[in-house]
């Protein structure tokens, strides 16, 4: 019954406008992205490389597949969150506006069983949009640039990782992606059980992100404490797979806060949402 239900779900899902608007601004974002880089994309790297060119050798182009891949998951794993959330943020209150909860509830199944049928489709969902985000960053940036050594910035200096050392590394840095906005369709799923339209935890959802943001990014030692528990801060976790001394401690603990964090809240779902009130 969980099975065919996670399907009628999925069926919700396919049959709403605002599930494709995902898809279509990732893949006008990613064109824009793709595009530019296209056009002045040697430029635009020179002006962080050009001091490093005289002394190391890169193999192949430095604007290739791999570079522009990483550009853009780091240009968009932060703005995906609410085209996630325009669908996930709907699965329960969507059905408290439209006047069926009281209907879905009364089928052969328990609230606990609805609640995970929500949440395995939110996943699919969620899952496609990595996918196809990861086919045109990695794939079709691959076939119009090309392949080559990937250079990374970061807080180590200039990290160059071989060409034939890198797709595992994205593979795994798309399965964390994945896993951070797992978490924030679980979180506006959660919010959704609270509310009688799709805005609020829409809106709400996106508020938390940049709340916890913010708190993450402030230099303020009263944060100290909470922000290693902040899914915002393990949302860039994926990028520990592009360094040269991999830190696993760190990606485990990344791994272990997300999944903690989607378990409160789905907890937290199912708690609300078998005590909600459907009579009125």
């Amino acid at each position: 019954m969980l099975l065919k239900n996670t399907y009628n779900e999925l069926l919700k899902i396919v049959s709403k406008p605002r599930s494709y608007l995902g898809f279509g601004a990732l893949t006008l974002l990613i064109g824009i992205i793709l595009f530019a880089m296209k056009a002045d994309g040697k430029n635009i790297v020179s002006m962080v490389t050009a001091s490093f060119e005289q002394t190391l050798v890169f193999n192949g182009d430095i604007v290739n597949g791999n570079l522009v891949a990483f550009i853009i998951l780091q240009m968009l794993i932060v703005h995906i969150p609410l085209l996630i959330a325009l669908v996930t943020g709907d699965l329960i209150s969507g059905e408290a506006a439209m006047g069926t909860i009281r209907m879905l509830a009364s089928k052969p199944i328990t609230r606990s069983q609805i609640v995970l049928s929500k949440f395995f489709a939110g996943a699919i969902y969620t899952f496609l949009i990595t996918i196809w985000m990861g086919f045109l960053a990695l794939i079709v940036s691959q076939f119009i640039f090309g392949t080559g050594d990937l250079i990374v910035l970061n807080s180590d200096g200039l990290v160059i990782i071989p060409e034939d050392d890198v797709m595992w590394r994205f593979l795994l840095g798309f399965c964390v992606a994945f896993l951070s906005l797992l978490t924030v369709a679980t979180l506006s799923i959660c919010l959704s059980a609270f509310a009688e339209n799709s805005i609020g935890p829409i809106v709400s959802t996106m508020s938390i992100i940049i709340v916890f943001t913010i708190i993450g990014t402030l230099e303020v030692s009263a944060f100290d404490a909470i922000k290693p528990y902040l899914f915002t801060t393990h949302m860039v976790a994926w990028r520990s797979y592009f360094s040269d001394q991999i830190p696993y401690a760190q990606i485990y603990f990344s791994i272990f806060v997300l999944v903690a964090h989607i378990a409160v809240l789905l907890s937290i779902t199912l708690f609300k949402f078998n005590k909600k009130d459907i009579t009125s």
